[in-house]
């Protein structure tokens, strides 16, 4: 894997994605780098805007195993990890894989059902595994998933954990097309669905190589020490009650070489890290009460702000390429 070949590469999957999700350049930017970061992807905003069309649109672009999972109240975690089942010919316990062994999961709607089953992704999400009684199974390599939520608002909707949360490497919010991209997808989507005509443009393996080539991305010692002042600063920030983990820094640090990779550069630079502080910060972080009733009575002092008033005030290193 070479610059121009990994530059040929997201720019088939982007123009893949893109031909089913129209005008919004930023979210599949940010899908894609979710892909090569080795990286999950949480997509959040009101029903109708796209949501599970962007991630059906990444799976079928790439020619891999793609299960969706359909979350609701009285789904089971077995119905996610798999189950043992008693073979009585055998007389013994065979294990029945479920959906999550896959290398692309579509889960819709996970806020719909309860913390318990959100919880069986936890393992699955952080080490690419699945344990079930007392025995493990590897999941697929690559492995993403990619879910859906609606705003905690809408009605029949669970928070997901802080633990659930931190598994994410980035979340992203579609917001409304504007008005021409609207209008094109009324013409265009009148008689055909986009999605069926989609087909993949990237193996697996071809992924697999462009994961290896963004990790080699060089990133310097200074860069490196002001991501960690980044994530610091969200820890002490006295408008916040639960700041940025380590794994937060961490994702943070892939994700920008994947972003610079995408520059067509083969170094970090600060701007990669800021482009990316909201999407991999801004679900992880927990303001304090007097926020949260400073937004409840009309305020803007939302999370959001308080990121950019951070990467504001952080000193940025002078000598980042070195």
């Amino acid at each position: 894997m070479d610059a121009e070949r990994f530059a040929a590469l997201t720019g088939a999957i982007a123009s893949s994605v893109s031909s089913v999700i129209d005008g919004k350049p930023a979210a599949v930017r940010t899908a894609l780098v979710a892909l090569l970061a080795e990286g999950h992807l949480l997509i959040e905003d009101v029903p109708g805007v796209g949501k599970t069309m962007l991630a059906k649109a990444l799976a079928t672009s790439v020619d891999a195993s793609v299960r969706r999972i359909q979350f609701t109240p009285d789904l089971l975690p077995g119905d996610v990890t798999g189950v043992s089942v008693y073979d009585p010919a055998e007389r013994e316990f065979e294990f029945k894989a479920g959906a999550i062994f896959a290398h692309i999961v579509i889960a819709d709607e996970i806020n719909r059902s309860s913390p318990k089953t959100q919880s069986a992704l936890l393992e699955a999400m952080e080490e690419g595994q699945v344990t079930v009684d007392g025995r493990t199974h590897p999941l697929p390599d690559p492995f993403l998933v990619v879910a859906t939520q609606n705003p905690l608002e809408m009605e029949g909707t669970y928070a997901l954990p802080e633990a659930q949360r931190d598994r994410f490497m980035m979340r992203i919010s579609m917001g409304y097309p504007d008005a021409a991209s609207e209008a094109l997808m009324l013409r265009q989507r009148d008689t055909v669905n986009p999605l069926v005509a989609l087909q993949p443009v990237v193996t697996t393996a071809e992924v697999s190589r462009m994961i290896a080539f963004a990790r080699a991305v060089h990133i310097s010692p200074s860069v490196e020490e002001y991501a960690v002042a980044l994530s610091r600063a969200t820890r002490t920030h006295p408008d916040l009650r639960l700041g940025a983990s380590p794994r937060a820094t961490l994702q943070l640090v892939r994700a920008a070489k994947v972003w610079a990779a995408l520059d067509a550069r083969s170094f970090v630079i600060p701007d990669d890290l800021i482009a990316l502080l909201q999407p991999v910060f801004a679900h992880r972080l927990i303001p304090t009460r007097s926020v949260t009733g400073t937004r409840a009575r009309g305020g803007t002092d939302t999370v959001a702000a308080i990121i950019d008033r951070i990467a504001a005030t952080v000193r940025v290193p002078v000598a980042a390429r070195s």
